[in-house]
Formats: structure tokens, sequence, C-alpha cells
């Protein structure tokens, strides 16, 4: 009882070097050894219990850290095993396969990924949630893209940047109200400060994609009719099949949340199954939904593209998810982050090193908490003060947060955006990561907007001497 009274500090020495030590351990394991992350991640867990007990940390404060990471992330995680349940009913429905036969009709090889990166982006923008791009039109875009013969890997980097895009610029994106609310920024000026960095990056990524396309004489034509083929003789294909897509959209419109737009979404599609297959039992469709979907096509290339989703197909994604938030629970619980982020801050007094160590700090947590929403929280809180201290605006600490925290979440193995990308498009994140030219750039236009000033926002003194923000 008495231990539990006297509060255990954490020196920013001892904090530095757990996190070093982590990073070590998580880095050798994925990246030097090719290790699935759960691995290395429990080792990580389990010297941190060991060391939390060496410094007199009570078993009660350890797990509670773990519940409290874990807590953070259920709504994630639901979303998750529905998205594996929305998967396979599309699949099996016709709505991706639909989606790849009108794909082929539209979308050229020549430019096929900025087409795709142009088109994650729209929708993204529309419905503000870049995993449910990713893993429905996503799908489909990168079944087009091996057909006609393009890198899988650069598919994947040109879908996830289209759909960060998408998700980092809209009004509905969890993070985005998420990176305004921290900082007690308006959402539409959050929003419009954002542009300074998103539109650079934006266009450095659109033309990155041109560049690296295939060229024209890479088009194989009979792979694509035999696909097509394929897809017509064993799937529904009509635009009516679109119908979920066109749903989707209204929801984010009249502004339905991500749970309830996946259910009706997952029961539009069950319906469809019904109707077009109406000798389908109610055990196949519950198999479907629980295991996922299994293409039997004899085309090998289009069972592989289509044989996935399923409820259980996301338990290793919800495994390594659980991992990463009891982690990033307990060193926030133990201190450990505060002891590291909260002296930087009030060291930093010119606006181009707030930025830096901001940009760091959010790759800092995605790196060792891998939790895009900790991304924003952590640092946003550690330097708001600094910030208005700085004379900076709150927008302008806001667009920091999603240049070096949301948008880097998909980069890191053990990140709950990369861990689930990587399940649903089937390539792991290290091959993709070089090729996802939007989150590469953006925090290299947000520190260059800090450096010269262009774009960053300052607060002015009211007639009252109150600190208000510049501008809109």
């Amino acid at each position: 009882m008495k231990q539990e009274q006297v509060k255990i500090q954490v020196s920013l020495t001892e904090g530095i070097l757990i996190l070093l030590g982590m990073m070590l351990i998580l880095g050798l394991g994925v990246i030097k050894f090719q290790l699935s992350p759960e691995v290395p991640i429990l080792v990580v867990i389990g010297l941190l219990m060991l060391w939390a007990r060496v410094r007199h940390f009570n078993w009660d404060r350890i797990n509670q850290g773990l519940v409290e990471g874990v807590s953070t992330g259920i709504i994630p995680i639901f979303i998750f095993i529905l998205i594996g349940a929305l998967i396979s009913t599309w699949i099996m429905s016709g709505v991706i396969p639909s989606l790849m036969v009108f794909g082929f009709q539209l979308i050229t090889a020549r430019w096929f990924l900025p087409s795709v990166f142009l088109v994650c982006a729209i929708v993204g923008s529309a419905i503000g949630s870049a995993l449910t791009v990713i893993s429905t039109v996503g799908i489909a875009f990168l079944g087009m893209g091996i057909t006609m013969g393009i890198n899988p890997a650069m598919i994947a980097g040109a879908i996830i940047s289209g759909a960060v895009f998408g998700d980092k610029t809209s009004p509905l994106s969890d993070s985005t109200n998420l990176a305004a609310a921290i900082v007690g920024a308006d959402l539409f000026s959050h929003i419009k400060n954002l542009m300074w960095s998103t539109i650079p990056a934006f266009f450095v990524a659109l033309i990155g994609y041109m560049l690296i396309g295939p060229t024209g004489s890479q088009f194989d034509s009979s792979a694509i009719t035999k696909t097509v083929a394929t897809l017509n003789q064993h799937f529904f294909i009509s635009p009516w099949a679109l119908l979920p897509i066109v749903l989707m959209f209204v929801c984010a419109w009249i502004k339905i949340p991500s749970i309830p737009t996946l259910f009706i979404n997952i029961a539009v599609a069950v319906g469809m199954i019904f109707m077009t297959q109406p000798h389908t039992s109610l055990a196949k469709i519950v198999d479907v939904i629980v295991n996922g979907f299994v293409a039997k096509t004899g085309n090998a290339n289009v069972d592989t593209l289509l044989s996935r989703g399923g409820i259980l197909a996301m338990m290793s994604t919800v495994s390594l998810v659980i991992m990463a938030l009891g982690l990033g629970g307990m060193l926030m619980n133990l201190g450990i982050i505060e002891a590291v982020m909260i002296p930087v801050s009030k060291r930093l007094k010119s606006p181009s090193a707030l930025v830096t160590a901001t940009i760091l700090s959010g790759i800092g947590v995605n790196l060792f908490v891998g939790e895009q929403y900790l991304a924003s929280i952590l640092p946003g809180n550690a330097f708001k003060e600094t910030y208005k201290r700085a004379g900076l605006a709150p927008v302008a600490l806001s667009r920091v947060l999603e240049d070096g925290g949301t948008v880097i979440n998909y980069l890191v193995p053990w990140g709950v955006a990369a861990v689930f990308t990587a399940n649903a498009l089937g390539i792991p994140t290290l091959q993709y990561l070089p090729f996802v030219f939007f989150s590469l750039a953006s925090p290299i236009f947000s520190l260059l907007s800090a450096y010269t000033g262009i774009g960053l926002k300052h607060l002015k003194p009211s007639a009252k001497g109150v600190q208000k923000p510049a501008g809109n």
C-alpha cells in the first residue's frame, strides 16, 4: 500500500534507453531476421515487465497498463472483424469481381498506377476511411494490376497512398477529427491548413506513379481477357453489384458511423447473395462470413486473388493489434513515454525545431506503440502548450500530428494500420513501403513548411492581448 502511494519516477535517460532497446529488438526481429512481429513484441513486453518489477512497480500497475492500452483499440478491433466479413460477402455477392471487370474497361495499363491512386483518393475523401478503401476497392485494383503483370508492391503503394490521402482530407475521418480535437482547432480550418503539405505530397505521389508505371509493351491483353471471362462465368457481374459501394457513400454522406455502416453493407451483400444465388444455404453464407470466401474457378490467379476475407482471417491481425496496444499501454502507464516527451518539448523554442521534434515524436510513437491515434494524442498533448508559447496556431500543430503520425502508421510493420493492410492485400509492409509515396512525402513537406515558414500558421495578438490564430 505504501508502495502505491509513492509515484515511481522514470528519468529521461532511463526512458530513452528503454525505447532504444525496444527499437533494437523489434528492428532486428522484423527487419534483420524477417520474423513475424508477434514474437518480438512479446519479448519486449516480457522484458518491460521484468524491468517494471525491478523498479518496484506492482503487478496491478503493470496489468492496468495492458488493459488500458488494449481498451483504446476495442472499436478498431471490432471494425477489423466486420471488414473481414465484408470482404468475403462482397466477393461472394459479386461486388469486388464486378469492380474488377468494370475497372478493366476503364483503366489502361500505362496509367494504371496513377489511376488507382486517384480513384482511391476520391473514394477515401468521400467515405473517410483508408482501411475500408484498402480492403474493398483496393483488393479489386490489386487483382486487376496483378493480371496486367504489374508489381503487386507498387499497386499496394498506390492503393495505400490514395486511401491515406482521402482519409487525411475527409471531414468524416476519425483521425482527422481527432487531430483537430486534440489541439482545439476548428475541423475545417485544420483541413484547409493541411493542404500546405498534403497537396505537394499528392502531386509528388501522382508524378511518382506516372514515372514507375508500366509501359504499353508490358500490357498483357490475353491475360485480362481470360480473367474477365473467368469472372463473368463464376460471379454475378452487373452494375447492380455496385449497390453496396453506393450505399457506403450514402452512409458517409449522412454521417453514419463506421460500425453500423459495415453492418448495413454486410446485410445488403448477404441479401444480394440470396437473390442471385437462391439455392445457397444459410449455413454456407455463415461459413463464408466466418472462414472467408474460397474461389474455385479453375483459374489459379483468380482463385488466389479472390480467396480471402472472413472473420477468422482477421484474427492474426487482431492478436497483433492487441499485443501492440498492450505494449503501448504499458509504456504510457509506467511513465516511460511521458519521461521522454515532456522534457524534450520544454527545451524547444523555434518553430522549425518544434515541428521537427513533433514529427519525430509521431514517428517514434508509431514505432514504439504502433497505434496511429496515440501517435497524434501523445505528441499533441506534450507539445500543445509549447506551440502556444512559440506563437504557433493550433492548426500548425494539428497538421504536423497528421504528417508525422497518422500517415506513418501504414509504414510500420507492427503498426495497427500496417498489420491490417498487409493482411488485407497479402503483401508484407516492408515490400510495399518504398512505394507509398504520399506517406513518405508528407513529413518532408511539413518540415519544408516549418523551415521556410510557408504555410506555417502563427497566432496574432488581439486587442486584449490574447493570442488568436492568424487568418482562418
